[in-house]
């Protein structure tokens, strides 16, 4: 199981609530990052993002903008009502956090401080090792029908090819051509650049494969 604290950033860059606007903008350039969390006497108050920062300024090439940037305090922008994550969930559970709040980052809280932070981009890296997309292969989309030892079935047609799954996800429910029969999609990632002779015989026990398309 692949957990938060595989994937998170340890080493945190802070700031405080007083922190200016413009030095906050230089540690997001310098560290090439987007968010920072806001910590008050070490404990955890907000998140600001380079975007907070920017979009409360006068755009960029306006005058004023320097002057508003050095008086401007994060404790202004930040969002205060910080959505976080602890370090010993799955990595599954931050993803679907981040999608479900429309947000790019989730700070790690353990014990009540501040143990790390995941973001978007974290979360991608990981799903591509987890579906082995960094390794050669092929990537297989099948329709199977949807009752117990399906996959199984599959699976033993590769073991029976020699053919190595690298990685499987199952995607959602579907019916199959005939329009009646329920099915399930399931991606594999297989160790083979040729995975011709196992669509064959996918397709003659009766399985549907959609990726890659027929003929191709």
């Amino acid at each position: 199981m692949l957990l938060v604290e595989d994937s998170m950033t340890r080493e945190v860059v802070t700031v405080s609530p007083e922190t200016r606007a413009d030095e906050a903008l230089a540690l997001c350039r310098e560290r090439r990052i987007r968010h920072l969390p806001v910590l008050e006497d070490g404990r955890l108050v907000g998140v600001v993002s380079d975007r907070d920062l920017r979009s409360a300024t006068p755009a960029l090439g306006d005058p004023a903008r320097a002057a508003a940037l050095r008086r401007l305090r994060v404790g202004e922008v930040m969002s205060r009502e910080v959505v976080t994550v602890r370090p010993d969930e799955p990595i599954e559970v931050a993803a679907n956090r981040m999608r479900e709040k429309g947000i790019g980052c989730l700070p790690v809280v353990e014990d009540g401080r501040l143990a790390g932070i995941i973001t978007t981009s974290d979360v991608m890296e990981t799903l591509v090792f987890l579906v082995g997309a960094n390794e050669p292969g092929s990537r297989l989309e099948v329709l199977m029908p949807d009752r117990p030892g399906s996959l199984a079935g599959v699976a033993g047609i590769f073991g029976e090819l020699g053919i190595n799954i690298v990685s499987v996800a199952t995607g959602p429910r579907q019916k199959f051509p005939d329009g009646d029969t329920p099915g399930r999609v399931a991606v594999f990632r297989v160790d083979t650049i040729d995975p011709s002779r196992a669509i064959e015989v996918l397709r003659r026990a009766g399985y549907v494969v959609l990726w890659p398309p027929q003929g191709s």
